[in-house]
């Protein structure tokens, strides 16, 4: 089956970018040679989502050493890339049936079921996974990272991962984004944003579902910073109240932060600073700005994320300031998931639609035939767009 790779020795980290469009044998369900066969699922996969950090690995910015060392403990040099998609199931494993379907639920996983799915395959025995704290398993597997994932026709998956999807609720393009959705509900989630002024810094696909899902939970202003216009401007039609767009030489001050951004938002904040700040993007400055434009006694959501060290000046801030910082990382398995889904289906908020209309702007453009991969009109469609899904 053909496949999005990338092969260590083949490609090389430092010397190439993109994926590589290769033929790759199909996976199979073999008990005999693999006992956890038992428990997994092959998944005909019919829309994958392109994420952040997929394009992280497209660039080599992102997740090199996490691919590198798993794929030497596998003693392979290939990754299979993606972990967002939708898919049916084609196979299950012998024991699918007596642990994952129950005669009470409708959304059953069983041959034939339209399926989404988390992409931290957990390990639900270190001490993380037995608290329930499963989203920060020492032990975690991340497709298309660590393990093989989604950018191909057939996926073999851990039947506990996946998701059932009502396809007369959700549409199956969006149903496949469910992951980075369930993103952006753990964020905006994390602490009540009921009444509170809220600043976005960086509105990709992430930043821009958490403006919606911001408006939905009841934030009083939203204000979205991005050094993208176009990515403003999709977030002030979503629901942000205010805009700021950081420019070129801003962006790359990196030891510090935008003394215009700042200004703007003491501005729209009468000289407050905002209650809550969320770090969508991952750069130092990025994260100075949310720091510096958050009131005394707010909170701060760190979700984006960047490789290497970072220089916050005036540290003693975040103690004078009495700032309190979230790591958000993944989704909560599945509490996430239910209400990511329960915000879908609900067309009376419009969450559905807009994502749709706005964001994938009806599928023209943002949705590209997996069999008419070609490395470079897919860089021009993922310079264009913020989220690009696969139609497979």
């Amino acid at each position: 089956m053909p496949a999005l790779t990338f092969d260590v020795k083949k490609d090389g980290w430092n010397k190439s970018s993109g994926f590589t469009k290769r033929s790759v044998p199909a996976p199979v369900l073999d008990e005999k040679k693999n006992i956890e066969d038992a428990i997994s699922v092959i998944v005909k996969v019919k829309y994958a989502g392109v994420c952040g950090s997929d394009r992280g690995i497209w660039h080599r910015n992102g997740s090199k050493d996490l691919l590198h060392d798993s794929l030497a403990k596998e003693g392979k040099t290939m990754r299979i890339l993606g972990h967002e998609f939708v898919g049916q199931i084609i196979k299950t494993g012998s024991l699918v049936k007596s642990m994952y379907c129950d005669f009470r639920n409708p959304a059953k996983i069983e041959v034939g079921s339209l399926v989404s799915g988390d992409s931290h395959i957990t390990c639900g025995k270190c001490y993380q996974c037995r608290i329930g704290e499963n989203n920060v398993c020492i032990n975690e597997l991340i497709l298309g990272i660590s393990v093989d994932g989604v950018f191909a026709n057939y996926i073999k998956i851990p039947a506990k991962n996946l998701w059932a999807v009502d396809g007369n609720k959700v549409k199956e393009e969006i149903a496949s984004i469910y992951d980075p959705f369930g993103n952006a509900v753990h964020a905006t989630s994390k602490i009540d944003v009921r009444g509170q002024q809220v600043a976005v810094f960086g509105v990709g696909p992430i930043g821009l579902f958490s403006v919606l899902l911001l408006k939905n939970f009841g934030a009083a202003k939203i204000i979205a910073a991005d050094i993208n216009p176009e990515n403003l401007k999709m977030a002030q039609e979503l629901g942000a109240d205010e805009t700021i767009l950081i420019e070129e030489k801003e962006k790359n001050k990196e030891n510090g932060y935008s003394p215009r951004a700042f200004g703007r938002i003491m501005e729209f904040t009468k000289g407050k600073g905002v209650d809550v700040a969320m770090e969508m993007a991952g750069p130092q400055s990025s994260l100075n700005n949310a720091i510096e434009s958050t009131r005394r006694g707010g909170q701060i959501i760190l979700f984006g994320i960047k490789d290497g060290d970072f220089i916050i000046p005036k540290f003693s801030r975040l103690i004078t300031k009495g700032l309190t910082l979230h790591g958000v990382i993944g989704r909560r398995i599945f509490g996430t998931w239910q209400v990511a889904q329960r915000v879908l289906s609900n067309r009376s908020n419009g969450i559905q639609e807009k994502i749709w209309e706005i964001i994938l702007k009806k599928g023209k453009g943002t949705i590209i035939d997996f069999s008419d991969y070609e490395k470079d009109s897919f860089q021009k469609s993922m310079d264009k767009h913020p989220k690009i899904i696969f139609k497979m």
